[in-house]
């Protein structure tokens, strides 16, 4: 709004979608997350229990793959991302293989998370294996779908997904006789599922043998003409969507309901309740970001970018990042998380400070690759989920499991949406970039920089726990000295 009437005007049809967009954003998401706590949760925990208590693999492996698939399939970040490539490369990689690829990767790396859980494997193991794996995989794959790679590991694991995994993981690891492995192990599993989204485009990449994506943003449609009318058109197709994305869940719910759960009348219609609450939001949401908002975006990255100087794009990328967090509701509910389990030692303010500041210089740093031709993608993203990977030998395992799950909750929704729209907007502008390669991976970046920042808090916090160790036990010697 106040760049609008200041240094980038809009005009006042494209101001006029931009707020209709926000607030069917707003009222969409709002909707979507209560019906998440009171349908899709249960859900998740009870399948996660209920998985938990079987003596069989074969069943808990097919069950996890399933679900794996179907609740990645069901995610609107990921449907938001995938047409997002389809439009900007004409088609070449279209948008259902690409969902159906990053489904199938996450569903196995899922369901091989829910056997760590099982088997008590140390996460740094798996998160060293994966990561691995994709650095392998990385040397055989072309710079755009690095880019589109690392971009889904982030919108997979947004609205739908994580709130579903982490009650997964909560249902399988409430067996552990140990409280604190418990709840070390109810987190990790989104950061490892991540994993699989990039796997999954990374080796469609190498199958499809293209070496390079072209493309180009399209035409501005939604910010001209009759908004009523054009909100209208798009409704249809987003409210059939939406259904064919839910049905999967439901459908799982009714045969564990007849198998296993036996809820009484109540309990179904409350989560019921829950699932016609979530579809409803996510048809609102889909449509606020469908009809207006992410264009407003584009046109934004593209008025900052074409002015004569790079320091307003810059500094507003900075100040995106750093606000849009904060606008993000699964981090509130990560960041009282950590506040609980770490009894109050590490503060939520301070864990959203760390995250803000990391999403701030996610997309700066994207803005800036973009601006410096010599920057490319991998010069962030491989040493720096290297790194990640090696801060987890050193941090608590629990911070481990939460650095992971931060990077999937940063990049959620507003990410997936407005962000990314705006750095496209910027690379469509810049002479020197590329639509593909750069207009990508800013996602990634988002993801990637949260696990950073929270490991390090683990490494303050694992520091301030030893520090209050030594001055008791040196208070306990003094005290036993004067004994004597």
């Amino acid at each position: 709004m106040g760049l609008n009437f200041t240094i980038t005007p809009l005009g006042t049809n494209a101001l006029v979608a931009f707020l209709i967009g926000s607030v069917l954003v707003i009222i969409g998401l709002t909707v979507f997350l209560f019906g998440i706590d009171i349908g899709l949760e249960p859900i998740g925990q009870g399948i996660g229990y209920t998985l938990a208590h079987t003596n069989s693999y074969a069943i808990l492996i097919t069950v996890s793959l399933i679900l794996g698939f179907f609740i990645s399939y069901a995610e609107p970040d990921l449907h938001i991302l995938a047409n997002q490539v389809d439009s900007v490369t004409a088609g070449v990689f279209d948008n259902i293989y690409m969902v159906v690829v990053v489904s199938i990767g996450l569903g196995i790396m899922m369901t091989l998370g829910m056997l760590r859980i099982l088997k008590g494997v140390r996460l740094k193991y798996v998160f060293t294996a994966a990561y691995g794996l994709i650095f392998i995989l990385s040397l055989f794959s072309s710079p755009d779908f690095l880019a589109i790679a690392f971009d889904a590991s982030g919108a997979t694991t947004g609205a739908i997904t994580v709130p579903f995994m982490l009650s997964l993981a909560a249902g399988v690891s409430s067996m552990k006789k140990n409280s604190k492995l418990g709840e070390a192990d109810s987190f990790g599993l989104v950061g490892i599922s991540s994993s699989g989204a990039i796997l999954g485009v990374l080796t469609a990449g190498i199958l499809l043998d293209i070496d390079k994506l072209n493309g180009s943003l399209p035409e501005a449609t939604v910010t001209e003409g009759n908004l009523l009318q054009i909100y209208g058109t798009k409704l249809t197709s987003i409210a059939f969507e939406s259904f064919i994305s839910l049905l999967p869940i439901v459908l799982m719910y009714i045969i564990f309901q007849i198998v296993a759960f036996k809820h009484n009348r109540k309990k179904v219609f409350d989560i019921m309740r829950g699932v016609v609450l979530t579809y409803l939001g996510l048809v609102v949401f889909m449509l606020g970001v469908n009809g207006g908002f992410m264009e407003i975006g584009t046109q934004l990255g593209k008025k900052l970018t074409a002015m004569e100087s790079d320091i307003p794009v810059l500094l507003v990328s900075l100040l995106l990042g750093l606000t849009t967090v904060l606008a993000e509701p699964a981090v509130i509910v990560l960041t009282h998380q950590v506040e609980d389990i770490t009894g109050g030692s590490v503060k939520r303010r301070l864990v959203l400070l760390f995250l803000s500041v990391a999403v701030g210089a996610s997309i700066f740093m994207s803005a800036l690759r973009i601006l410096v031709p010599a920057i490319k993608l991998w010069m962030y993203i491989l040493p720096g989920f290297g790194l990640a990977v090696i801060l987890a030998y050193f941090v608590p395992d629990l911070f481990v499991g939460v650095a992971f799950d931060a990077g999937g909750v940063a990049s959620g929704p507003m990410t997936a949406t407005f962000s990314l729209a705006f750095v496209q907007g910027i690379a469509a502008v810049v002479p020197t970039a590329d639509m593909v390669s750069d207009g990508f991976g800013m996602i990634a970046i988002v993801a990637m920089m949260p696990i950073i920042a929270v490991e390090v808090l683990g490494a303050l916090y694992q520091f301030k726990l030893r520090k209050a160790s030594k001055i008791k036990s040196g208070a306990g010697l003094q005290s036993g000295g004067s004994n004597v």
